[in-house]
């Protein structure tokens, strides 16, 4: 029996993002599993947002809401694990040797790479090509990206592992270091990372929802200085970094290509 893949998110609140990644590996991908939280990472209540829109396959959409609060006193990394884990338990329909994908929604592999899949080691991971705040606006210092994570579900006992402690970095310690997992398979140029593909007003949501707590400074995060950052096309994050222009070519989604007049709001001519 062929192998069946799960491609996992957690949800917040960009249906955007979601129904992109939904038409370009909807041909690919035999389950889309969305986990969402009525409570944000930092524990404060928010209103489901999630759509499931006419055009979505019900059998391959499988969508799971988290209601109960997070424990107090925890952490916002650790609520975010909490989630993840909620995510796995509702994979318990997969079959052992099925793959579970999982990304943040941003992150989409190249689906081209999910046809006839094959993972000879523990673990996957995705190195990506890194886009900010549009679809073509390269951003080549966090390109490659180490995105998308895998794994076959028989040898899958927590998502927040494989997202945190599954680096590509752990290949280049010392056998002896046994503490670190090394059976990981990298797959190069597996896709793109389409960040902040938002408004300033939902950027500025974003730093002061999400576990990245640094960036919840009013200097970091006032949608006024987002837009300015946005309209130079430089980092939001005081790094230096200067993003460039790339052509829409065919090394990016063919839904992209074939949508160009649909996506112009997020595509630089």
């Amino acid at each position: 029996m062929k192998s069946k893949i799960f491609d996992c998110i957690t949800f917040f609140d960009n249906n955007f993002m979601f129904d992109f990644r939904y038409n370009v590996l909807k041909d690919f991908v035999d389950y889309f599993i969305i986990c969402e939280s009525i409570f944000d990472h930092r524990g404060k209540p928010k209103k489901k947002k999630f759509i499931k829109k006419d055009h979505y396959d019900d059998k391959k959409v499988k969508y799971f809401l988290l209601e109960e609060p997070f424990p107090e006193n925890t952490s916002i990394w650790e609520n975010q694990a909490i989630q993840r884990e909620f995510l796995l338990k509702n994979t318990d329909f997969a079959d052992k040797e099925d793959f579970i994908f999982f990304s943040d929604p941003d992150e989409i592999p190249r689906p081209e790479l999910l046809k006839n899949f094959k993972l000879d080691k523990k673990y996957g991971i995705f190195m990506q090509t890194c886009f900010n705040f549009k679809f073509n606006l390269y951003n080549k210092y966090e390109s490659p990206w180490e995105g998308t994570r895998v794994s076959k579900k028989k040898n899958l006992k927590s998502i927040d592992f494989m997202r945190q402690k599954v680096r590509s970095k752990n290949l280049k310690y010392n056998f002896y270091r046994f503490d670190k997992e090394k059976s990981i398979q990298i797959f190069n140029d597996a896709g793109w990372h389409f960040n902040n593909l938002l408004s300033p007003e939902e950027i500025s949501l974003k730093l002061k929802t999400f576990a990245h707590s640094d960036f919840a400074e009013n200097k970091y995060s006032s949608p006024k200085i987002i837009k300015k950052k946005i309209d130079l096309r430089i980092d939001l994050f005081e790094r230096g970094h200067i993003y460039k222009k790339k052509e829409i070519d065919n090394t990016f989604p063919k839904y992209l290509n074939d949508n160009q007049d649909k996506f112009k709001k997020f595509i630089i001519n």
